[in-house]
């Protein structure tokens, strides 16, 4: 009987959390991070700030927090595309990056977001080891990534998977946040990316295992 009761309330709490990740991601991306008060994502949200600090401790976790679900997301989709990859494709790592990153690693992940979260974390180190954990996390997904393509299909790297790993993402993060810096659109940023990230997948692999 407690796990029946349990269920709803449970439901509740993911969706008040869903529709307040929701708003605070409208909220970002008109005022920035620094400007998007507790109060206006409450009201966004259509929440009491109670709601909100039910889930929340402070603004810095909600965002935190937005930038997880984000980059989970665009990881998953990743991770998808990895499954039905076309083997054909492997003989060229162009190729193989198109199949993979598809239209973009980029999309929705803003630069803005993710360097303002880098910077409140810079000042509280109770930030900094969240970041530093969300981080490690996104290094894991990558790595997860990368061991199922060169076990299930042979191929050698060059470096350890790990620091394959960090590589592909601070490529990632720097090319789009230097490409943002310069003014360019979402999809000259996509295609940018896609670009670099195929350069680097060439000096990545050195040769399929035999």
């Amino acid at each position: 009987m407690t796990d029946i009761g349990e269920r709803p309330a449970s439901r509740r709490r993911e969706q008040t959390r869903a529709r307040l990740l929701d708003a605070a991601h409208e909220v970002f991306a008109e005022v920035g991070m620094d400007a998007a008060s507790v109060e206006t994502i409450c009201e966004r949200a259509g929440f009491t700030r109670g709601a909100f600090y039910s889930n929340f401790e402070s603004k810095e976790e909600l965002f935190l927090a937005l930038i997880t679900q984000l980059a989970e997301a665009k990881l998953e989709e990743v991770a998808g595309r990895v499954r039905d990859l076309d083997p054909a494709a492997l003989a060229d790592p162009s190729g193989l990056v198109r199949q993979v990153v598809g239209a973009s690693l980029g999309e929705r992940m803003e630069p803005q977001l993710i360097s303002e979260i880098r910077t409140q974390a810079l000042r509280d180190a109770r930030l900094a080891s969240a970041y530093l954990i969300w981080q490690e996390a996104m290094r894991d997904r990558v790595e997860d990534i990368i061991t199922y393509v060169a076990e299930g299909f042979g191929l050698r790297l060059r470096l350890p998977v790990g620091e394959a790993a960090q590589l592909l993402l601070d490529v990632s993060d720097d090319t789009c946040t230097r490409a943002t810096l310069e003014g360019r659109s979402q999809a000259e940023i996509n295609e940018l990316l896609n670009a670099r990230l195929e350069r680097l997948v060439a000096a990545l692999v050195d040769a399929p295992v035999v």
